[in-house]
């Protein structure tokens, strides 16, 4: 393993229109967490060109054109994470907003929920760190502002 190499794997930490619940998808077929909620997104692609086309791509294979999210691009949080592969992994966890549309998971996906940020603790199957990630995007939130974001 080169110690100078990672992925970087973007997540969007969608939140609904009355900021009460986020979108968690069940993953699908994955090593290690496989039927697990988690925030959609993915790794970037050399082909991506720019962190922006990555958010893109990934928010329309994993959730369709029709799903309408504006992602504040200025701000994220950020996790380290070893995968049981070995390799190392950069997850920046960016704030978003539901607008409008379909939600059509594509096949790494086997289900959804709008999952009600007062119920998260509780809720399962779903990658530890959400709880954490979610407060601490709830924090930034105070902060933004509409000229940060882009509609994708």
């Amino acid at each position: 393993m080169n110690k100078f190499n990672f992925q970087y794997c973007q997540k969007i930490v969608v939140f609904s229109k009355d900021s009460e619940s986020i979108l968690l998808c069940k993953r699908k077929g994955e090593n290690d967490y496989n039927e697990v909620y988690s925030f959609i997104g993915g790794k970037m692609e050399v082909e991506d060109g720019s962190i922006i086309k990555g958010l893109e791509r990934e928010k329309r294979e994993e959730v369709g054109e029709d799903c309408k999210i504006r992602v504040y691009t200025e701000f994220t949080t950020n996790v380290f994470f070893m995968k049981k592969s070995g390799d190392p992994m950069v997850l920046p966890h960016y704030y978003a907003e539901f607008i409008e549309g379909e939600i059509v998971i594509n096949e790494e996906y086997s289900d959804y929920k709008w999952v009600k940020i007062k119920d998260l603790k509780d809720f399962e199957p779903k990658i530890s760190t959400i709880p954490d990630i979610v407060n601490k995007l709830l924090k930034i939130k105070n902060i933004i502002l509409s000229e940060d974001s882009i509609i994708i």
